[in-house]
């Protein structure tokens, strides 16, 4: 009877190491390109792993003709068996639709189930969906915990995102040391965003202690992969001379890379160099062109250059309809100055009909946000008869 029992337990070892090497040897013969053995070996095979290798080679038309709706019956007999990797990939079909209706919830299903198994990219994909509502019910709680879960195996995108929940304390309670700790992790990897991030937080000191050396270099590593941003904060730490000599020549570099970028701070940043003559020839025409960009994008600081330079003919022919547009774009965000020079335009009907009711309107925003200017002009404007320019 033990003889028996023995012979048995021998032959399901054999049985065992067997279909190991049919994966092997299928594998290898994958590898060296002999595509038509190793889809046969995979088939053979039969187990979860070459079950989905068969998906593969369908999928990327290896052996066989592209065919990814094939593609997907043998991911399903994949992830059916209990592979991770096959489940990932079938709920990424049912994501996007592909070779499959569309369907949210059935692939929010899968990642939920390579997700349990502690696939890394799965739980990221989940806290997305929980993040977004997609799938599944919108639940900022959950897809921290998930995010969670990614970032501790030291998924680089997992970390960012719980970083930025951490910061934002989104989901979690807002932690600056948690998200700085996070924003590391991530930065070491090499994602330029957390680099950025976490340049920001050692520049402002936000969270952590102040260190503009620190900032200065993570605000570095991620200018030079070409993260706008960070090339914008670099270039003011060389304007202002923290972190690094102060190099105005250098600021301006990174400048226009962050401007031709379409970073509106940086635009205008470098319409300012230009029209004071900054190390460069002033040159009102370069000027005009960066402020014109930064406004169109809404920058209120540009908005108003703008439309000063209209206002006085600086540089471009007088337009007072022009200068009170871009006056008004600037004093409807906020920016005193432009609330009172606006209130001029009003006052003096200078691009606009004269409405002296509307002009007391704008030049009490502009004193309410303490403009001397503004303080003043109320004080007076009462008794004055002469137009005030």
């Amino acid at each position: 009877m033990f003889y028996k029992g023995a012979l048995m337990g021998i032959a399901v070892i054999l049985v065992s190491q067997a279909t190991f090497a049919d994966f092997n040897s299928a594998q290898k013969a994958y590898n060296e390109g002999d595509f038509a053995t190793a889809i046969r070996e995979f088939r053979t095979d039969g187990s979860a792993r070459s079950l989905y290798q068969v998906g593969q080679m369908y999928s990327n038309g290896k052996g066989v003709r592209q065919d990814r709706r094939e593609a997907v019956k043998w991911y399903r007999k994949a992830a059916e068996l209990g592979y991770a990797k096959a489940q990932t990939t079938l709920g990424l079909f049912y994501s996007i639709g592909e070779e499959v209706k569309q369907d949210k919830k059935e692939s929010a299903k899968w990642y939920k189930k390579a997700a349990d198994q502690g696939l890394a990219d799965a739980q990221f994909t989940l806290a997305q969906m929980y993040e977004r509502g997609d799938g599944v019910k919108q639940d900022k709680t959950e897809s921290v915990r998930w995010y969670q879960k990614a970032a501790d195996q030291g998924h680089a995108n997992a970390q960012l995102n719980l970083s930025l929940k951490y910061d934002a304390g989104e989901g979690v309670e807002q932690n600056k040391e948690k998200a700085a700790f996070w924003y590391h992790k991530a930065a070491e990897q090499g994602l330029a965003r957390a680099q950025f991030q976490l340049g920001a937080l050692y520049d402002k000191g936000d969270g952590i202690e102040q260190n503009k050396n620190e900032a200065f270099k993570w605000y570095r590593k991620a200018a030079d992969q070409g993260y706008a941003r960070a090339q914008y904060s670099l270039g003011q730490l060389y304007d202002r001379g923290e972190g690094a000599a102060h190099d105005t020549r250098e600021a301006l570099k990174w400048y226009r890379k962050a401007a031709e970028r379409g970073v509106a701070d940086a635009q205008y940043a470098v319409g300012q160099i230009y029209y004071k003559g900054i190390i460069v020839a002033q040159d009102r025409k370069i000027a005009l062109k960066w402020y014109r960009k930064a406004a169109e994008q809404g920058f209120d600081e540009a908005q108003f250059a703008l439309g000063l330079m209209y206002d006085k003919g600086d540089g471009v022919k007088q337009d007072r309809k022009e200068a009170f547009k871009w006056y008004k774009k600037a004093a409807e965000q906020g920016l005193d100055i432009a609330q009172f020079h606006l209130g001029l335009m009003y006052y003096n009907g200078l691009g606009v009909k004269q409405n002296k009711i509307e002009a007391l309107s704008w030049f009490q925003k502009a004193a309410e946000q303490g403009l001397d200017q503004a303080q003043k002009t109320l004080e007076f404007v009462g008794t004055r008869r002469v137009p005030l320019l």
